[in-house]
């Protein structure tokens, strides 16, 4: 990789492969041309945002096996619009690195656009099992009938709401705050944009009255957003305590606690990569593409789940066993 988009990147050992080797060159260029005409990170949030939710009414489209070529066209579409909006998500950060405009509103929107992808596009698909449901009905044998329609069509909103609360919310969110701390460890606190909840809440407190309401509400949703990462990660909590109470900042850190953390940390973040985008939409397209939507939320749910447990116990493991030698 070119050293100049290296330089625009959080570290390499935080990207996965298709990432490092083909996104994030792409968004390098991306992110040179958009900086050439002072566009600013923020905006391009904005339209990943845009373009992602939008994606939704193509996902709403049964595939080849309902509506033939129309569909699987309409799918593609949607495809290649929610792979736009991840594209331009991953431009923003290195347009912010790359020109110095790095803002706490973008980093809170940037953590925001998988919920405003996601949300409307799993009702889309919920809608979509609504409309065409054959597959399903023929292999559990449930007569077509409205009042079966109905029933099954509640039970698949239900499951969408649990992974669009378990996948995007819980389980990327646990995912973003893993690399955030294997980046304090690896580079300090200048190299890591690991937030803290208390100090998202002293910024809260001292906006003033003045303050536009869409910043205050999305500060408001972000001490929520880092207070849950604190609670899933209690061990890990009790470690950085410690080690501030200790030391001080993070670059005060002994090398020796440093070298045992990024040792433990290294593994995990290649498995941690899978509950990031790449993975995950991998499984999502082929679902779609298989006109087997709703299945898709049984994966992620279960699945994901279980992938997500892993991760957050191997890592509680090796924070408890550092923070007990300390």
């Amino acid at each position: 990789m070119d050293e100049k988009v290296k330089a625009t990147l959080k570290s390499a050992e935080t990207e996965d492969w298709l990432d490092y080797h083909f996104v994030r060159p792409a968004c390098y260029h991306l992110a040179v041309f958009f900086n050439r005409f002072s566009i600013h990170p923020n905006t391009v949030t904005i339209w990943s945002m845009i373009i992602g939710a939008l994606s939704c009414f193509f996902f709403a489209y049964g595939s080849f096996y309902y509506e033939g070529g129309i569909g699987l066209t309409a799918n593609i579409i949607a495809i290649v619009m929610l792979c736009i909006a991840d594209i331009l998500d991953c431009t923003d950060g290195q347009l912010a690195r790359l020109s110095g405009k790095k803002s706490k509103l973008g980093r809170i929107l940037d953590g925001m656009a998988g919920f405003v992808w996601f949300i409307p596009i799993y009702l889309a698909m919920t809608y979509r099992f609504y409309l065409h449901h054959g597959l399903e009905f023929s292999w559990l044998g449930i007569a077509e009938t409205e009042s079966a329609v109905l029933i099954a069509t509640s039970a698949v909103l239900v499951l969408a709401f649990i992974s669009g609360f378990s996948g995007i919310s819980g389980q990327q969110r646990i995912a973003d705050y893993y690399i955030q701390v294997h980046l304090l460890f690896l580079k300090g606190e200048k190299g890591s944009e690991l937030d803290s909840s208390a100090q998202q809440q002293k910024i809260y407190d001292a906006m003033s009255a003045d303050e536009p309401w869409y910043i205050r509400s999305f500060q408001k949703s972000y001490i929520d957003y880092t207070k849950k990462q604190e609670q899933s990660t209690p061990q890990f909590q009790r470690l950085l305590s410690l080690l501030h109470e200790k030391f001080g900042p993070a670059e005060n850190f002994p090398a020796s606690v440093r070298d045992e953390f990024h040792r433990n940390s290294l593994p995990l973040i290649k498995i941690n990569g899978l509950l990031t985008f790449n993975f995950r939409s991998a499984w999502l397209f082929l679902f779609v593409l298989l006109d087997l939507p709703a299945e898709y939320f049984l994966f992620e749910i279960f699945v994901m789940g279980a992938l997500t447990l892993y991760v957050n116990r191997r890592h509680e493991a090796f924070c408890r066993k550092i923070a007990d030698s300390l």
